[in-house]
């Protein structure tokens, strides 16, 4: 079983900054890209930003200059660095990551429970 564990989210107030972090754990074989989505009251789910095995990254167009995405591959920890924080960016954050877990040998997403981040002064 994978489990992820997510940590970081606070109420901030707008410029204000915050660091998201996402620990995946368990029975592991491989592990591939892994990434942020948010989602606000009576809004779709959006990507935040992805980060793939090899480093590359992904942002969305609303987060590109101010949120920077990273992974720590010995720590299978991904974190999410917010600066100049605005009110629209409040919303709970979830962590994903794609894995091949040794229980099934099936490359699958994993979602993390999520973490609420406030903008608001």
């Amino acid at each position: 079983q994978v489990q992820l564990v997510e940590s970081g989210g606070a109420l901030v107030q707008p410029g204000g900054s915050l660091r998201l972090s996402c620990a995946a754990s368990g029975s592991i074989f491989s592990i591939y890209g892994m990434g942020w989505y948010r989602q606000a009251p009576g809004k779709q789910r959006e990507m935040v930003a992805d980060i793939t095995s090899g480093g590359s990254t992904n942002y969305a167009d609303s987060v590109k200059g101010r949120f920077t995405i990273s992974r720590d591959n010995s720590r299978n920890t991904t974190f999410l660095q917010m600066i100049s924080l605005k009110p629209e960016d409040t919303a709970v954050y979830h962590c994903y990551v794609n894995v091949i877990p040794f229980n099934t040998m099936l490359r699958d997403n994993y979602w993390g429970q999520g973490t609420q981040v406030t903008v608001s002064s």
